[in-house]
């Protein structure tokens, strides 16, 4: 809006769906996930995905406000070996599959029931009710004091590419 100078009244609402399952990345030169690769592909779509990936669809929405996305969800894989293609599908080996998502795999593995919902991003909501442009306008970072997350170990290893995407230099310490 601001970009186009379009006046802004009031709040507008927007839900979008039937997202693709995957896009290709230029910049990677791959398939990248479109919503995330644990997206439950559409079900009619299922045969495609080895052989024709950018026309499968995905169980994903988001809702946006103002042009903001202030919630998004998905239906998730709950199937092992469905969600090892997905990640296969993404350039994954097997082993790195297991490496940065075993913890994963193993729930499955164990039944993980069919699961879905949506996730609200309360604080890009208050931004935008408080007619602020930034959620830095509204929160705090980071929302722990350790800036870990206990269920999947994060922060953990991460390789030179993923530092490199933002913009972080590492120096060794005596």
């Amino acid at each position: 809006a601001e970009a186009m100078d379009i006046p802004r009244e009031g709040h507008n609402l927007l839900w979008v769906v039937d997202f693709p399952m995957f896009h290709y990345d230029e910049d990677e030169g791959k398939l990248s996930a479109e919503h995330h690769p644990f997206t439950m592909p559409a079900k009619e779509d299922l045969d495609k995905l080895e052989s024709d990936p950018l026309t499968v669809g995905s169980y994903s929405s988001d809702l946006v406000m103002d042009g903001f996305e202030v919630g998004g969800g998905t239906i998730r894989i709950h199937q092992v070996e469905e969600q090892r293609r997905v990640l296969r599908r993404l350039g994954l080996t097997d082993e790195e599959i297991d490496e940065k998502f075993g913890h994963l795999i193993h729930a499955l593995e164990l039944g993980a029931p069919p699961h879905g919902g949506i996730a609200l991003g309360l604080d890009r909501l208050v931004m935008l009710l408080g007619g602020k442009s930034s959620i830095r306008d509204v929160i705090a970072f980071p929302k722990v004091q350790n800036a870990g997350e206990p269920m999947s170990g994060a922060p953990d290893v991460v390789d030179a590419q993923q530092l490199n995407d933002l913009s972080i230099a590492l120096t060794l310490k005596d």
